[in-house]
């Protein structure tokens, strides 16, 4: 048995804390690597050795093979943990730890190689009688060959990328007509991100369900399953919602699907952590969709019905122990855990990531409560990384009871300072059809659950903004110096109102305030209450508004972000100017960054005609690409940037003079 004395973490975030923390519970010696911008990071402040990689962009850093492994030399590690993404699921990555000598804490190098390849995986799934989805994975990859099996298999079809992952390279095709156009863009896509732009192509399931099987295997030749996943809950592929036990797998279909999951495990030798992925279809039939060669971002979800560590069965299944639990009736399952994803992006804008600085950050201490976060209070959020900021998990006895547990956490947790889905979040969790577990992956395509929400959020929220106006107006009263008997905002004309206007998205409001001896007079839109404040500090305040006691945390300067306690919804507003600004001159056929991020590549040049429609330009932000097309027909008048610029939103990117 060989000894991991040290690990160096391939990785950061929450993933590198979460592996820290396994470090500190075994006794061995943790090391992280860090880029710039991750320089203050908690992960960096939690390990025992931290390494400045020096960069930003993951090809600099966290991708960077060489130095990783000088890294991992300099500090004598044993061993290195990769995590999830970056290089967790890369075989050469792997093979070079153990020619470095050191122990890669994952599966073997030809594992990861032969799932790497979609195409290939498929191919040996069928031989070991793991059910399949139909298609094609031929090595004529022209666009007349990939048009004809369409009409062999039947349309909709998925064009997927042989070497992709995490929604990369991939494309819906419901007819004939869209074939080209996705064909051409799911191949870019796919080259882009992985540098391949091989593509395969498999019936699409319109309203299938996606659930996964956590396998673990060793060196002795066990393989195990701890149990399924439900991660149908998607959005552009992208998982928003995991759960165990699945709200619909009878007991003799998990029975089948837990079979072929230990199929695939012993199809490949496998040894530690990993995931059979796949699709159950309306009528309950179920095919292989992948399998992932690492560790899980919901495989919190695993040890909260288990109540094991998963991450220490890698380590000690690296160390070539024998699985800890080797026969498959010993494996535990209890009670119900659910898993949410809280990124920093916009829900009100088709889920642009955002970026910003975490003003306060506060997470809910109860039992059968977890975090899995990456942020506290100060931290920025930047355009080089994902942008999940935390994994909030619970468990409870069954699943309404995790489904009500899982609406409160959500309103009592703070995160303010950027834009996040938290309040989407908690939306999703009162919507009839999710609560019952009636669900696919499609769910967002076919209901409109987006709209009604977005339509719901479009209206200003007063009273946060009242809220607001009281919590100004008692800092204001406790910083005075002079006349300090007179409260803050006091005019000898007692019957004109204070005010303050908000900007808040599309509308303007004004908080008129008027300071009484109970309290205070107010009238927003011609509603009017009454309010007292009944307590304050530096970022919260308690007010009676009415009849009703509320408080309301509170974080910003000029643009303030406001949340009322129990709720997950933030108001995010800006104080309004008394006297009118002069306005910005708009550019007329200006083209302005929809979000923060890098220019990935410029597809026109100064004097190019240009039709409605077509690329301008790829932008890049958190992992998303961004393409920028022209409104109208026209020329281009002038290109503001450059390939690899890093640009803020609302930066002028180019100019176009319409026909």
């Amino acid at each position: 048995m060989r000894i991991i004395e040290s690990i160096l973490i391939a990785n950061r975030g929450e993933i590198a804390r979460r592996i820290i923390r396994a470090c500190q519970k075994m006794g061995i010696r943790s090391v992280a690597i860090f880029s710039d911008a991750d320089a203050n990071a908690l992960f960096v402040q939690e390990a025992d050795e931290a390494i400045a990689l020096g960069g930003n962009a993951p090809a600099d850093t966290y991708l960077n093979f060489e130095k990783v492994l000088n890294a991992a030399k300099a500090t004598e590690a044993t061993a290195i943990h990769p995590g999830y993404g970056f290089l967790a699921e890369n075989a050469a990555f792997a093979t070079a730890c153990r020619e470095s000598g050191i122990i890669f804490i994952g599966p073997k190098a030809d594992s990861i190689e032969q799932m790497g390849s979609k195409s290939l995986a498929k191919s040996l799934m069928e031989a070991h009688d793991v059910p399949v989805i139909p298609g094609y994975k031929g090595d004529d990859q022209s666009l007349e060959r990939f048009t004809t099996e369409a009409e062999s298999i039947g349309y909709p079809v998925l064009l997927k990328a042989v070497a992709g992952g995490g929604g990369k390279g991939m494309r819906i095709v419901e007819q004939p007509s869209q074939m080209q156009s996705a064909y051409e863009m799911a191949k870019s896509e796919a080259k882009n991100a992985f540098g391949d732009d091989a593509m395969m192509l498999e019936k699409y399931f319109e309203r299938a369900r996606h659930i996964e099987f956590q396998i673990f295997g060793d060196e002795h030749g066990n393989a195990i399953h701890l149990h399924e996943r439900e991660c149908s809950l998607q959005r552009r592929h992208q998982k928003i919602l995991e759960e165990s036990p699945s709200p619909v797998l009878s007991a003799s279909v998990k029975e089948q699907m837990a079979s072929s999951a230990i199929n695939a495990a012993k199809a490949l030798n496998y040894v530690n952590a990993g995931t059979v992925e796949f699709i159950l279809t309306e009528d309950g039939q179920y095919y292989f969709l992948e399998v992932n060669t690492r560790l899980q971002v919901e495989h919190p979800v695993t040890e909260m019905i288990t109540g094991l560590d998963l991450v220490e069965w890698q380590i000690r299944v690296a160390q070539g122990e024998v699985l800890p639990i080797t026969n498959q009736d010993d494996i535990p399952q209890k009670g119900y855990a659910v898993e949410l994803r809280l990124y920093a992006e916009d829900s009100m804008k088709g889920f642009l990531p955002a970026t910003g600085t975490v003003l306060k950050w506060s997470e809910v201490n109860m039992e059968g409560v977890r975090y899995e976060s990456a942020v506290q209070t100060g931290d920025d959020v930047s355009v080089f990384y994902d942008p999940m900021i935390a994994k909030l998990v619970v468990w409870a006895e069954n699943r309404d009871a995790a489904f009500r547990k899982m609406h409160f956490v959500l309103g009592k947790t703070d995160c303010l300072g950027l834009t996040t889905n938290q309040d989407f979040l908690q939306y999703l969790f009162e919507q009839e059809n999710i609560q019952k577990g009636v669900y696919h992956t499609r769910l967002f395509d076919e209901t409109d659950i987006l709209l009604k929400y977005q339509q719901e959020q479009s209206a200003a929220q007063i009273e946060p903004l009242i809220a607001l106006s009281l919590f100004r107006w008692n800092q204001r009263n406790q910083k005075k110096h002079v006349l300090g008997n007179l409260p803050s905002a006091w005019r000898n004309n007692f019957y004109q109102p204070q005010f303050d206007k908000y900007q808040v998205g599309e509308n303007e409001v004004q908080v008129n305030y008027k300071v009484v001896k109970t309290g205070f007079e107010i009238s927003v839109n011609d509603q009017n209450y009454k309010a007292s404040v009944l307590s304050t500090d530096e970022q919260s305040i308690r007010i009676q508004l009415n009849d009703a006691v509320k408080t309301y945390t509170i974080a910003g300067s000029g643009t303030y972000y406001v949340k009322e306690s129990n709720k997950a919804k933030v108001t995010e507003t800006t104080l309004l100017e008394r006297l009118p600004l002069p306005e910005k001159e708009e550019i007329k056929g200006g083209y302005t960054a929809p979000m923060p991020g890098e220019i990935i590549k410029v597809l026109v040049e100064k004097g190019n005609k240009v039709s409605k429609g077509q690329a301008l330009l790829i932008l890049t932000s958190m992992k998303m690409e961004n393409t920028i097309t022209a409104n109208a027909d026209g020329s281009i008048v002038d290109i503001f940037i450059r390939t690899n610029d890093q640009v803020e939103a609302g930066t002028l990117l180019l100019k176009i003079e319409e026909d």
